[in-house]
């Protein structure tokens, strides 16, 4: 009976007899056997052999078994030979890491039974490692493109991830603000540790952030948990005035309270600060703290929005289709008339919205393997203002600005069939401000 291939195997065994006989045994399976009898040899023929398995007698003339055993272990796969009186000293190997054992006599069945075993293993540990590489490939955070914009933006994460100072990532809404941050991590010599994101309009922030004593018990908050890695906070424009002052006192001290506690508690976590808003703007306007702010200012990336980038779109899509296809084991491409939808396409809600229209295209095109402009749903440009939208706005008598303001969110709000993510992105404003603003337009919230 043949093997799926043929293996190389190093035989380390002093019985000259029953070397030549395993040998032989192996020869019948179709593999390429060469024996030795002690250490001295096993060694000199690993200088030029590549085994792919070793099969070691637990008694040598030069050396015990089970002292050999790691040094050939380094090399490949071991099976230990032993007699019926010795079991508990193959056992024993077993546990220091041999791969199976045989008992002699050996037989050709047990030996093939043997093999079977532990080739098996080792390609199932052979695939898993692929999975797991390409998995952790494919988890990576790439920023991807090779516009002008992209490649500058590479090279500051690329500065930034040496650093330890806090960073602001503006962009509109996805754009990727989290991919950078996730990129600056990883890049950087905190990639092992953790990296702890925050959305900051989440109720009850501050406790969540910096925990919180209860009933003389600790509770650790989201900054402990992110240790010596990266602590990210999303709209940090969202954040409360209280909670403000405390981020820049962590920041300037490396240090804070939890909530109801007098202890001081060190923080090494760098942190970086995401937002959709002009921070600038509102650090001059008062409603975000400027010292506050100018922790942040001099390390600060833009992410621009994809229709400023539209050349990165072939590669975008490819990335994205390579993902997918990993995910659902089927592979994917875009027709021409797909490609050229995507570029008569503004992308309000830029790479996240790319990625939700490929995730469509995957989806209603089935079993097809080629991704047509009707199975992505995009509507085209039409004349009108620089995004390539029209705009009407018509006023029986001259309206106030906040009477403009409500126009132009419900022109944006039908535009886009009330989606709010995508209405904010086109504002440059976060939902929980356009929520505020519907709500002080008077539009019911429900």
């Amino acid at each position: 009976m043949c093997p799926d291939r043929a293996h190389t195997i190093l035989i380390v065994e002093d019985d000259r007899t029953l070397n030549r006989l395993i040998c032989d045994q192996l020869g019948d399976l179709g593999h390429h056997a060469v024996g030795v009898g002690c250490r001295a040899d096993a060694l000199e023929q690993l200088g030029h052999l590549a085994p792919d398995l070793a099969l070691l007698d637990m008694r040598l003339p030069d050396c015990d078994g089970l002292t050999f055993l790691p040094e050939l272990r380094e090399y490949c796969p071991v099976i230990v030979l032993t007699a019926y009186g010795s079991i508990d000293q193959a056992v024993e190997a077993v546990k220091r890491g041999a791969s199976e054992y045989l008992l002699k006599p050996i037989t050709a069945e047990g030996l093939q039974m043997a093999l079977s075993k532990v080739f098996e293993t080792a390609a199932l540990r052979r695939d898993l490692a692929f999975w797991q590489a390409e998995a952790q490939r494919r988890n990576r955070p790439e920023l991807v493109g090779d516009s002008p914009g992209m490649k500058e933006l590479r090279r500051m994460v690329e500065l930034l991830s040496a650093s330890d100072a806090p960073v602001l990532i503006q962009g509109e809404s996805g754009t990727g603000k989290g991919v950078a941050a996730a990129a600056i991590h990883a890049q950087g010599p905190r990639g092992n540790g953790r990296i702890v994101a925050v959305e900051c309009h989440a109720e009850m922030l501050e406790s969540e952030l910096f925990g919180k004593v209860r009933d003389g018990r600790l509770i650790e908050g989201l900054i402990a948990a992110a240790g010596p890695g990266t602590l990210v906070l999303n709209d940090i424009d969202q954040l409360s005035g209280a909670v403000q002052g405390r981020l820049l006192r962590l920041i300037e001290q490396q240090s804070y309270r939890p909530h109801g506690s007098t202890a001081e508690i060190h923080s090494s976590a760098r942190i970086i600060a995401t937002s959709a808003a002009d921070m600038e703007a509102a650090a001059l306007a008062g409603s975000f703290r400027p010292q506050l702010y100018y922790q942040f200012s001099g390390f600060t990336l833009h992410l621009p929005p994809l229709r400023q980038r539209i050349e990165d779109l072939p590669a975008l899509v490819e990335f994205l289709l390579a993902d997918r296809s990993f995910q659902r084991g089927v592979a994917k491409e875009l027709t021409p008339d797909a490609m050229e939808a995507m570029r008569s396409y503004d992308w309000p809600g830029n790479i996240r919205e790319l990625a939700n229209a490929v995730d469509r295209g995957v989806m209603m095109s089935a079993g097809e393997t080629r991704i047509t402009a009707a199975h992505l749903g995009l509507a085209p440009r039409t004349a009108g203002d620089a995004s390539g939208r029209s705009v009407s706005l018509r006023f029986a008598d001259t309206p106030t600005l906040e009477a403009l303001r409500d126009a132009y969110i419900q022109l944006l709000l039908d535009r886009f069939e009330g989606n709010r993510q995508r209405t904010a992105a086109a504002l440059g404003i976060s939902e929980r401000n356009l929520y505020r603003l519907l709500k002080s337009g008077g539009e019911d919230s429900s």
